[in-house]
C-alpha cells in the first residue's frame, strides 16, 4: 500500500471513530424565547382588596417570555384602614385593615426562586399634574426610586404595566422624563372606561396621575377596565370577563394552590413562607374552586408576553406564542389599535383610530363574547401549565 492510500485509510478510520461517539439524532438547540423586561405596578394588598391581583401576579412570574424586573406596590391611604363614605357606605368594614402587598411578592419569590425587588409608593393622591411628591415619607419614595433604578439598569427598553392608579408611573415621569422617554418601551395602562361616561376605579384612585400619563407623550396602550355603564360588562374595548368557577385550581401546581389558598382565605399566618411551602389544605382549595372570578388582566399579559388567543380543534381556547401556532388554530383577535387620545382634567378620555404616527393605542377585541368563551378555556389551561421549581 503506498503512502497516499495509507493516509486516506487512516483518515477514514478516524472519521469512523468520531462518528461512532457523536450524539445520534442531535439537532440544533432550540433558541430560548425572547424575554420581555417588565416592571409591574400593582395595587396589590395583604390581606387582599381584590384577590385578582394576587391571582394575576402568578403570570408575571410564570410566563416564560416575561422577565419581571420589579414590582411597584401602589397602596392608597384610605384603603389601608376601614372607612365609610359620606353616604355611610363602607368599603372595608367587613374585612378589616390591610397594607401594601409585600407578602404575596415574597411568597412568589420563594416559590419561583427569584429575587424580584418590590417597594411602595406615596399613599396620597397627587396635588397637581407636575407634582413630584418628594415631600412624602422616605419609605414611600422607595417604589418610585426602584422604578427609575430598574430603567437605568436595563440595557433594553422596558414595558411598564399599571394595574391600579397611574401614580407611580406619573411620579417617575415627573422626576425623570428623559429617562422615561429613553427607556420605556410602552406603558400598559389598565384603567378607564370606553366609551366614556363611567369614571372607572383605577382612574378614581388618582385622576391627575391618569391624566399626566396620557398627556406625557410616552408610548402608552390603554386597556379600559369598564364601559360607559359598569366594570362588569364584557365589551369591545374593555378587558373584563368572568370565570364561572375556579375548578381548575385543583389541577394547578400544589405550591401555587397553597399560595392561592393563603390569599383567597385571607390568612393571617405570620409564617407566610412556610404556608406556601406546605401541602395545600384540601378544604380551602375546594372553597376556591367553587368561586366565580372576575378578570381584567389576562389580555394585558397576553399582549405583553406575545401570546395569541386561539381556538384549537379538539381542546378549545388557548393562549399560545406565535411560534407555537398550529395550522388548524382559529384566531380570536385581540389587538392594540393606534389612536388619538383626548383626556379631560376629570379623568374621562375618548379616542379615535388613526393611521398617523401616535404614541397611543387602545385595546380592542372583535368578538367580546367569543373572547370570553375562549378565555374561559385558555386561562385554566395556561395556569395548569405553570410550575414552580420543585413543584408538585
Amino acid at each position: 500500500m503506498n503512502r497516499r492510500w495509507a493516509f486516506a485509510l487512516a483518515a477514514l478510520c478516524i472519521a469512523a471513530v468520531l462518528a461512532a461517539f457523536a450524539p445520534r439524532g442531535a439537532a440544533e438547540p432550540t433558541p430560548a424565547p425572547r424575554r420581555v423586561p417588565v416592571i409591574d405596578v400593582t395595587d396589590l394588598y395583604h390581606p387582599h382588596q381584590d384577590v385578582g391581583d394576587n391571582f394575576d401576579l402568578i403570570a408575571a412570574y410564570a410566563l416564560p417570555t416575561v422577565d419581571l424586573r420589579a414590582v411597584i406596590l401602589d397602596a392608597h391611604a384610605r384603603f389601608r384602614k376601614p372607612f365609610r363614605n359620606a353616604d355611610g357606605v363602607g368599603y372595608d368594614d367587613d374585612t378589616g385593615p390591610r397594607d401594601a402587598g409585600f407578602i404575596p411578592v415574597l411568597q412568589l419569590n420563594d416559590l419561583f426562586d427569584r429575587r424580584v425587588p418590590c417597594a411602595p409608593t406615596p399613599y396620597a393622591e397627587m396635588r397637581s399634574l407636575d407634582n413630584h411628591m418628594e415631600d412624602a415619607p422616605r419609605f414611600q419614595q422607595a417604589g418610585v426610586d426602584l422604578l427609575l433604578q430598574a430603567l437605568r439598569e436595563s440595557r433594553e427598553k422596558v414595558h411598564v404595566v399599571s394595574f391600579g392608579s397611574a401614580r407611580p408611573v406619573a411620579l417617575a415621569f415627573n422626576r425623570d422624563p428623559e429617562l422615561m422617554r429613553r427607556k420605556v418601551a410602552r406603558v400598559h395602562l389598565c384603567a378607564g372606561a370606553s366609551p366614556a361616561g363611567y369614571l372607572e376605579w383605577n382612574v378614581m384612585l388618582d385622576k391627575r396621575a391618569f391624566v399626566r400619563v396620557l398627556r406625557s407623550g410616552l408610548p402608552t396602550a390603554v386597556y379600559p377596565c369598564a364601559n360607559e355603564r359598569s366594570p362588569f360588562e364584557v365589551g369591545r374595548n374593555n378587558t373584563y370577563w368572568k370565570l364561572p368557577n375556579l375548578e381548575f385550581v385543583r389541577r394547578m401546581d400544589a405550591r401555587l394552590q397553597s399560595y392561592l389558598a393563603y390569599a383567597f382565605e385571607r390568612s393571617a399566618r405570620s409564617d407566610f413562607l412556610n404556608a406556601v411551602e406546605e401541602q395545600p389544605d384540601p378544604a380551602a382549595v375546594a372553597r376556591i374552586a367553587g368561586r366565580e372570578h372576575h378578570v381584567w388582566e389576562t389580555s394585558v399579559w397576553a399582549q405583553v408576553a406575545g401570546l395569541r388567543l386561539v381556538r384549537r380543534p379538539g381542546v378549545g381556547g388557548r393562549l399560545v406564542a406565535a411560534a407555537d401556532a398550529r395550522p388548524g388554530d382559529i384566531a380570536v383577535p385581540e389587538r392594540l389599535v393606534p389612536c388619538r387620545v383626548h383626556v379631560t382634567d376629570d379623568g374621562q378620555f375618548t379616542w379615535e383610530p388613526t393611521s398617523k404616527p401616535t404614541p397611543h393605542a387602545v385595546f380592542q377585541r372583535d368578538d367580546p363574547a367569543g373572547s370570553q368563551a375562549a378565555l374561559r378555556e385558555a386561562l385554566p389551561a395556561l395556569y395548569e401549565s405553570f410550575r414552580t421549581p420543585g413543584g408538585r
